[in-house]
């Protein structure tokens, strides 16, 4: 809700989402929001505890079900639904407070969107080898000239908030309207598709503190 607040500051629309501290007052807030709406752990990590909803009836019934998960701080988040028309999201990549490039992510097998490869499924568990003479999975793809005109304004608001690393993820509307709806500030990237790429989000992370440490040294020197 933090992020929401700040991003707000700057003009960048974020999907309407309501903060409910217990279970009771979610249909209160889904009648406020309108369906469909999803459920989202306050502080959950790469996607767990999201779920989504289309109808009042499921969610009264996920709700009356063991299958409901209070978050560990108690406080859920109410979000209105953005239906892309199709299913990937846009994961911006900053470094320096400033965009290093973009990747489209499938979203089609559900909201764990984490692009680190420790969250993926071990090709070997599956019965197959990965060869790096392949294409990695299109679940995550480097978007080669990637322009928005929401990147200026993301970098002032990073500057404003003193953020140097993040990962800020975008989602196109029916009609084409971008909505952030997660900054990540201690971002993770995907090898493969960096490699494949060529572009090396590490390496420049890299560049970025070794940039910090200099200017440390310097003025202490001073």
């Amino acid at each position: 809700m933090a992020q929401y607040e700040a991003l707000a500051a700057f003009g960048v629309p974020t999907p309407e989402t309501l903060a409910i501290v217990s279970k009771e007052h979610m249909p209160a807030a889904a009648e406020t929001l309108g369906l469909p709406l999803v459920l989202k752990h306050n502080r959950g990590g790469k996607g767990l505890g999201v779920r989504l909803f289309l109808s009042r009836a499921a969610l009264d019934e996920h709700l009356a079900s063991s299958e409901f998960e209070a978050p560990v701080d108690g406080t859920t988040l109410v979000q209105r639904y953005i239906q892309a028309p199709e299913p990937f999201i846009t994961r911006l990549e900053f470094v320096g407070g400033r965009f290093l490039h973009a990747v489209r992510v499938d979203t089609s097998q559900g909201f764990e969107l984490c692009p680190a490869d420790v969250c993926q499924v071990d090709a070997a568990a599956i019965g197959s080898a990965a060869c790096p003479a392949i294409a990695p999975s299109d679940k995550f793809r480097v978007i080669p000239s990637f322009q928005s005109p929401l990147i200026p304004t993301l970098e002032s608001f990073l500057a404003a908030n003193g953020i140097g690393i993040a990962g800020i993820e975008v989602i196109l509307d029916a009609e084409g309207r971008a909505f952030i709806y997660d900054v990540n500030t201690n971002t993770n990237y995907n090898p493969d598709a960096k490699a494949w790429a060529g572009v090396f989000g590490m390496r420049s992370i890299a560049r970025h503190l070794n940039h910090l440490l200099k200017g440390r040294e310097v003025s202490r020197a001073a």
